[in-house]
């Protein structure tokens, strides 16, 4: 179940970061609070890391009343056609086990 749940994470990051900028602590939090409980901080601030090199989300600095600034992570045009992608292929997938769980799968 856990590999499952890290094979759809960048999915669901990105997901969350389409409903409005966010940063990495309220990012982790959503997640946490959709079930996600086993992911490690250090897990979400590396996908973060990698959806920033890929050039899927435009990222601001923003002061913090509490430290350093933050970063703030937007989905960019290229963000939204990976997530569009990735929906398409849960979709499919899901549609799929759905048919094999019914026995219709041929």
């Amino acid at each position: 179940m856990t590999e499952m749940r890290k094979g759809v994470l960048e999915g669901a990051v990105l997901a969350i970061i389409a409903e409005h900028p966010t940063y990495g602590y309220e990012i982790r939090s959503r997640l946490h609070g959709l079930g996600f409980e086993d992911i490690a901080e250090g897990t979400v601030y590396a996908l973060l890391v990698r959806v920033e090199q890929r050039g899927l989300v435009d990222v601001d600095k923003v002061p913090s009343e509490k430290g350093p600034p933050r970063k703030v992570y937007a989905l960019n045009g290229a963000g939204e056609e990976q997530l569009a992608a990735f929906w398409s292929d849960w979709d499919l997938l899901a549609d799929r086990l759905d048919r094999l769980r019914e026995g219709t799968a041929r």
